[in-house]
């Protein structure tokens, strides 16, 4: 592996203690950053090591990896390494309820996302960080409590069994749910709050078809049905992981396989054949469907001791693609500080909750949107057409005309950055468009008056009606 710990650190800051509550994504990534910068660092990770463990429980929804997750990777040398194992997906296959296809690409050539399975990335992490000799990786302990005071921190084994520990530096990433910020929680002035959407999501699969992928493979395939949707992703072994999220009321009124064909039949006709008729009757039910949490907060940090970051700050709903491309950009935020203030935490804890705070809620507001354009708006004819018109403009003055989507997926402009300048940016195309609707009227108008007869009687206008009906 070409990432190692930097010769360069002094003495002082080896000595320096990193606990990271979570062996996450979030959490692995961080152990690899901080152990390069020559810390001595300890991952306490809840449930089984994923390298070794053959039942693997959590989420499984599959990610979408882009610019701002790739530039985290690439700076501890992992960026090709897990880009190696993606798959581009150039575009959105919208599959329409009568079974035609059509794509909207996402930015201009070249641009992509990458596909990845989660489980295969964390183990990938995991085993990045087992390779600096200061990282120790500790499994199936809980963190029970953790007192900012004191900076101790209470594990519980699973025999029920309780110890103690204390480090210079404790960094949350113990996701949506987290341990770690419930002393947060007791803190004066922390704002804290958390959305359920009404939507739930229930994974499904589409199996290869003669030993290769059953639809076009460099996609993110969705059929939007306004109020709800189903979405598709390519896997390495050439099957897809659909996703399909929708009210949870709606998924409680379907009790029988019977009932998930009909309706399949009504809303999602060409996938069934895809998936299989028994495989959706049995798979349906195979899990319930499962919740989807929004989490916002204020400030990430305690102190000089204790930070947030991942979910444990801002979980996010999945629909922008940016809930570990959010987190992972938290860790490069983190280690660019580090850089600017020469290792000094006590100035990068506050100034990290400073920066991030603002981003992270704007692509919280920007995720809950974008569920009703994946869902809705690419059926419309006006959206397509303002992509197609963003896409150009933005081929014509590519540093002028940056779309919504490409600033955020594409680029490390700051979240709240984005939301700023895609409202200017709506101002002033949606400007144009009405001076060049009205000039177009206008020129018709002119048109129509120099060529229209001067003098016609009520025999000939009543003409022209008929005609023109």
């Amino acid at each position: 592996m070409s990432s190692r710990p930097n010769s360069r650190t002094s003495d002082r800051q080896k000595t320096k203690k990193v606990a990271i509550v979570g062996g996450g994504l979030v959490g692995a990534l961080n152990a690899c950053f901080f152990a390069k910068r020559g810390f001595q660092v300890e991952v306490y990770e809840a449930r089984k090591d994923i390298r070794t463990a053959k039942d693997i429980r959590g989420r499984s929804i599959n990610l979408a990896l882009s610019h701002r997750g790739r530039q985290a990777l690439k700076a501890i040398g992992m960026e090709d390494q897990v880009v190696s194992k993606g798959i581009p997906m150039n575009a959105r296959m919208i599959h329409s309820l009568s079974g035609r296809k059509s794509s909207i690409a996402y930015g201009t050539k070249g641009q992509y996302i990458l596909s990845v399975d989660r489980t295969n990335l964390n183990r990938t992490l995991l085993f990045a960080a087992s390779q600096y000799p200061n990282v120790k990786l500790n499994f199936e302990e809980k963190l029970q409590y953790y007192n900012a005071e004191k900076g101790v921190l209470t594990f519980i084994r699973p025999d029920s069994s309780t110890y103690e520990v204390s480090h210079d530096l404790v960094v949350g990433c113990d996701g949506a749910f987290s341990t770690t910020r419930k002393q947060f929680m007791r803190q004066a002035r922390f704002d804290y709050s958390h959305v359920y959407i009404p939507h739930g999501y229930m994974e499904l699969t589409i199996p290869p078809k003669n030993g290769d992928f059953a639809m076009e493979p460099n996609f993110l395939h969705i059929w939007p049905r306004n109020t709800f949707m189903m979405i598709a992703l390519p896997n390495l072994d050439k099957s897809f992981t659909c996703t399909l999220f929708m009210p949870f009321e709606a998924f409680e009124k379907l009790t029988t396989g019977e009932e998930v064909l009909q309706f399949f039949k009504k809303y999602f006709p060409d996938s069934i054949l895809l998936i299989g008729v028994e495989a959706l009757k049995r798979d349906y039910f195979h899990l319930p469907a499962q919740a989807m949490i929004s989490v916002k907060c204020s400030s990430y940090n305690i102190g000089l001791k204790c930070v947030l970051m991942g979910d444990a700050a801002h979980a996010v709903v999945p629909f922008y693609g940016q809930g570990m491309n959010a987190g992972f950009e938290d860790c490069i935020v983190f280690d660019e500080l580090m850089d600017q203030f020469h290792n000094d935490i006590s100035k990068c804890l506050p100034e990290f909750s400073r920066l991030r705070v603002p981003d992270c809620h704007a692509i919280a507001d920007l995720a809950m949107y974008n569920y009703v354009e994946m869902r809705k708006h690419v059926n419309s004819k006006w959206f397509i057409f303002r992509k197609y018109v963003d896409n150009f403009l933005h081929f014509c003055m590519p540093r002028t005309v940056v779309p919504l989507y490409a600033m955020v997926t594409f680029t490390r402009i700051r979240y709240h950055e984005v939301i700023q300048r895609s409202k200017w940016q709506n101002k002033v195309i949606s400007t144009v468009l009405f001076v060049m609707g009205a000039s177009a009227a206008v020129t018709g108008a002119v048109f129509l008056f120099k060529h229209f007869p001067k003098s016609l009687n009520i025999q000939q206008l009543q003409n022209w009606n008929v005609s023109f009906k």
